[in-house]
């Protein structure tokens, strides 16, 4: 089956925090709340399947210091979760649990410094791409030949994107989304 996803973090996926000292940095994370992007899922045996997704999201900082002035970073960033999927025999709506790998990178990744040139590599990018571990559970609700799939689904990523020695700016290692997919495709369950 193939389809699209969607779906909003329930977590920022950057957090940061303002300095109360006017000589240190502060940063400002503006979490957008969506996720989107296609989803395919191959049914195997029992109950059983696999499912694969490419989740596209954008975020940004802005950020001030003494040192560098002010500025903002912008990235897209593109998640890649890889999920066994089991779904419960009940007749009806099938709840399901999953659990996988899962691979983030960014792209597009542009700091801007207000009254200077622009950087691609922000001081605080430790990595570009980074892999966790993820779980979910959820709700396969067919109409016909369409199915819809509310799911909550929690991430654990190994390292973060961004850091700061100060810890005022870092990515959030624990993450957590409301997602909803809509399939097409396959035989009614």
């Amino acid at each position: 089956m193939v389809g699209v996803k969607g779906g909003v973090p329930l977590t920022d996926f950057v957090n940061t925090v303002t300095s109360s000292s006017p000589s240190l940095d502060s940063f400002i994370s503006t979490t957008n709340r969506y996720l989107v992007g296609p989803t395919a899922e191959l049914d195997l045996p029992f109950g059983f399947g696999v499912e694969f997704d490419a989740l596209y999201r954008h975020f940004n900082y802005s950020f001030q210091d003494d040192v560098t002035g002010t500025g903002k970073t912008t990235s897209n960033a593109w998640e890649f979760p890889l999920l066994a999927k089991y779904r419960f025999p009940i007749p009806g709506i099938k709840p399901f649990i999953d659990g996988g790998v899962t691979f983030d990178t960014l792209s597009g990744l542009k700091q801007t410094l207000f009254g200077a040139s622009s950087a691609t590599s922000p001081v605080e990018l430790r990595h570009n791409s980074i892999w966790g571990e993820a779980v979910g559970g959820g709700l396969d609700i067919r109409l016909a030949y369409v199915h819809l799939l509310p799911e909550i689904r929690y991430t654990r990523w190994n390292t973060q994107h961004f850091t700061t020695p100060d810890d005022l700016l870092h990515w959030n290692q624990n993450q957590a989304e409301f997602l909803l997919g809509i399939e097409f495709g396959g035989t009614p369950r």
